[in-house]
């Protein structure tokens, strides 16, 4: 669905459902009917209650309800090995802690400074470029590309492979055949990848988990496609869409050029404020209460994530970036048991990675006018398809 109220605005269909009923019925394209649920405090609820399942083969699958034309499949998705953000406890349970341990926010901090390195890298390679350049391009893909090919054991020379792949798996409008190309292409990839790594194992996190012999190859795979996908995609898109909101907002970013000991707020602000990945699907394995209304067994509930953080009953004027605010509670690294597993690697990319930035370009700015940025409406995960910048040799 276009954000037509704006870059950085929910659309306006969504805040008016948020306004008039938090938990409210809607049709999908193809017929049939489900929910959608926009309160903060019913979005809350929902993701931490598992009674609302994640697996897409008891659920129709996941069709974007804004998609005219669109028909949605009559099957199911079947469950694919190692994909538990699809999956409920106990299977999600059992995946999921074989990965808590190379997440913890101890080996996170101790990463911290390589990150950092790597950040004031790329900006030197950046630095160094003729303005204007794609900012996109140039530094918030590589380093969430950079970062996550380390610490999984991906060699960054494959990028280009991993980053097509991926791409084209989460564009919207693309038939099942190019979504199916796309997820082989990928899985095949790492599939090898998890092979070589149990044959001969280093010093990373698919290496970790191929010394786990209870782990099937299937698995294996499943959990690098997961990882890979969602560590590099969300973290750059929330760099680029990130400093096009800061650039918008030229009084936001003085701010906090002037005092860097505000980003970690400032980068919870914009977490809540941008939403990139806004929608989540669960299914009703029972009659649920939910916000006042009965969600009937079996029934599809489409989840904003957008729509809940710009609730105005739990942030005060909540369509304002404010790098000030207290933005603790917003839910765009989701709740419950499928809360982001890497949200504290994106947190620390972040911050070195936007202190890093209007640190050393102060005079950064975009190149064409916000209205010719080509926002990704047409992506699974919002954000800017480029960044054209310039700055001040």
């Amino acid at each position: 669905m276009d954000r037509d109220a704006g870059p950085f605005d929910p659309p306006r269909q969504i805040t008016q459902a948020r306004e008039t009923r938090p938990v409210s019925p809607m049709r999908f394209p193809d017929g049939h009917e489900g929910w959608l649920v926009t309160g903060y405090e019913a979005v809350r609820r929902l993701m931490a209650d598992t009674r609302f399942s994640s697996r897409q083969d008891i659920g129709v699958p996941h069709v974007p309800y804004d998609t005219p034309g669109m028909p949605a499949p009559t099957e199911p998705s079947p469950q694919v090995p190692g994909l538990f953000i699809a999956m409920d406890p106990p299977d999600h349970t059992r995946l999921r802690r074989k990965l808590t341990g190379a997440f913890t926010v101890k080996r996170m901090k101790q990463l911290e400074g390589h990150i950092t390195e790597i950040v004031e890298r790329q900006l030197d390679e950046m630095a160094q470029l003729a303005p204007p350049v794609d900012l996109v391009k140039e530094f918030a893909l590589p380093v969430p590309s950079l970062v996550i090919c380390e610490l999984l054991g991906v060699p960054y020379a494959d990028r280009e492979t991993f980053q097509r792949h991926s791409a084209k798996f989460l564009e919207k409008d693309v038939n099942l055949e190019e979504k199916m190309a796309a997820w082989t292409g990928l899985s095949t990839y790492l599939a090898e990848l998890v092979v070589s790594k149990r044959a001969d194992p280093g010093e990373d996190i698919l290496s970790d988990l191929a010394r786990d012999e209870d782990l099937s190859v299937e698995e294996l795979t499943g959990i690098g496609f997961l990882l890979l996908l969602a560590g590099h995609e969300t973290t750059a898109n929330m760099l680029a869409l990130g400093t096009f909101a800061l650039l918008e907002h030229p009084e936001q970013l003085a701010q906090l050029r002037a005092a860097p000991d505000l980003m970690p707020g400032a980068v919870e602000e914009l977490m809540r404020y941008l939403s990139i990945a806004d929608i989540f699907y669960r299914y009703a394995t029972e009659d649920i209460e939910l916000g006042g209304e009965t969600i009937p067994e079996g029934s599809t509930v489409v989840v904003s994530l957008l729509a809940a953080n710009r609730d105005p009953l739990r942030f005060e004027d909540p369509d304002a970036l404010d790098i000030h605010r207290t933005a603790r509670g917003h839910v765009s690294f989701g709740h419950g048991v499928h809360q982001c597993l890497g949200q504290q690697l994106a947190r620390i990319e972040m911050r070195a990675g936007f202190e890093s930035l209007i640190r050393r370009f102060p005079t950064l700015r975009l190149d064409v006018p916000a209205a010719e940025v080509k926002v990704k409406s047409d992506m699974n995960i919002y954000g800017v398809h480029a960044l054209p910048v310039t700055w001040d040799n």
